[in-house]
């Protein structure tokens, strides 16, 4: 009998052209492939005894993670069920003799994630998101003027997982929890940036190095008060040509104690909301007033008080008062008191629309990855995810995996890998 032939090509071609894809989707991939960028992730493995592409097994994590997988046992299963054409497409290891495309097994995902470069996938990935969201840009208004970018800066600790580290001397206990800083656009929800805060700093130290690869030219920053830093500031401002908008607390107590000294109860009320959702009532005013002098923090031009007024639907329930403060270094004209109030309140976007969908629908709390880079790995590939359906227009995410999950070419063509 015949050896069959070791060249995959004519058959995988062959295959190809049977596979089903969803045309909506391929069209939403708008034609830029994850894997394009995924190849510039260095491969950290000893060359000896290489079965599996690098790239591929890259490409079949992230898009197992689109299709609902939460751990590398789910990723393994996926790829084990997957048709062939679909495995062909990522590139997975050919069988010569069977001429079979071979999945990589549990073993082979995990040990991949624990030793990659989790700042390079992290950049790969981004990078991706950021084209992909590029190409799907909304075009400018009749009037030329585009929507101010604005990208929320906030940080998510991975209570499942802890990194390892010796205790009394005697094998491995836990450590400290692993925590993530991250950049999220306001209006689409998608993670630009995203890097690691180890238990020997904090997120403050980390803020520059989150924001520094990302084109920032014209955005506004929203951040908590943590990051109410003179430093942030002139980086910023003067760096990435960018504006802030930041909550001020009292961890700067001068700061702090000038903006509750201006004389707010002679400026009148600048804009006003009310909502009633999830079993409360919030009544919200904001004043703004315009500062030349005085605040001594770079770049400052307005300073807003905003007072929330807060309790439960349910009868016999008293209000709660809630004054914050916030000063932005964009100027009158180009940032009204509704634009202030849009700003501060989706800064929220980032605790709604990222971490709450990691921790519900891919039960992020409860994942007990804790080995290497693997922890963040895994959170990149949700972000991927998560960004990934923001851009298709997907607004209910779980529903979303649901319907990718029951067809295998559907995740692949959301990654445009077609």
């Amino acid at each position: 009998m015949p050896a069959p032939s070791s060249l995959p090509i004519t058959p995988a071609l062959s295959q190809l052209v049977d596979l089903p894809v969803d045309p909506s989707l391929v069209e939403s991939a708008d034609g830029v492939s994850l894997l394009d960028h995924l190849a510039s992730v260095p491969d950290p493995r000893d060359r000896r005894g290489i079965r599996h592409a690098w790239c591929s097994l890259l490409a079949i994590a992230a898009v197992a993670v689109v299709a609902g997988a939460r751990s590398f046992t789910a990723v393994a299963e996926w790829a084990a069920d997957a048709p062939q054409q679909v495995l062909a497409l990522p590139g997975v290891r050919r069988d010569a003799l069977t001429g079979r495309y071979r999945p990589p097994h549990e073993a082979t995902v995990r040990r991949a994630l624990t030793v990659v470069d989790a700042d390079a996938l992290d950049a790969a990935i981004s990078a991706w998101i950021i084209d992909r969201s590029r190409t799907r840009a909304p075009q400018d208004k009749p009037s030329g003027r585009r929507p101010r970018q604005a990208i929320a800066v906030d940080g998510k600790t991975l209570r499942g997982a802890r990194r390892h580290r010796a205790r009394d001397g005697h094998g491995d206990g836990d450590g400290d929890a692993v925590h993530l800083l991250a950049a999220v656009d306001h209006a689409t929800a998608i993670v630009l940036a995203q890097t690691d805060v180890d238990d020997k700093t904090n997120e403050i130290t980390r803020f520059r190095p989150l924001l520094q690869g990302v084109d920032l030219a014209g955005c506004l920053i929203t951040a908590d008060a943590l990051h109410t830093q003179r430093d942030h500031a002139e980086f910023l401002v003067t760096e990435k040509d960018a504006h802030y908008l930041l909550i001020v607390k009292r961890n700067q107590p001068s700061l702090h104690r000038h903006l509750t000294k201006l004389p707010w109860r002679q400026v009148h009320i600048h804009h006003r909301s009310n909502d009633r959702a999830h079993g409360r009532e919030e009544r919200r005013t904001l004043k703004v007033v315009s500062v030349t002098a005085g605040l001594r923090f770079p770049h400052a031009v307005q300073a807003i008080q905003v007072k929330r007024q807060v309790r439960g639907i349910a009868a016999g329930r008293k209000w709660r008062t809630v004054t914050v403060y916030a000063i932005t270094s964009l100027p009158v004209f180009q940032a009204g008191p509704a634009d202030l109030a849009t700003w501060i309140r989706s800064h929220r976007t980032i605790e709604n629309k990222l971490h709450w969908v990691r921790d519900v629908t891919y039960g992020e709390d409860h994942s007990q990855v804790r080995t290497g880079n693997a922890p963040r790995a895994m959170a990149t590939l949700r972000n991927l995810a998560i960004s990934a359906l923001r851009l298709t227009g997907t607004n209910n995410i779980a529903k979303a995996i649901r319907r990718l999950a029951r067809d295998a070419t559907r995740p692949l063509a959301i990654l445009g890998i077609t």
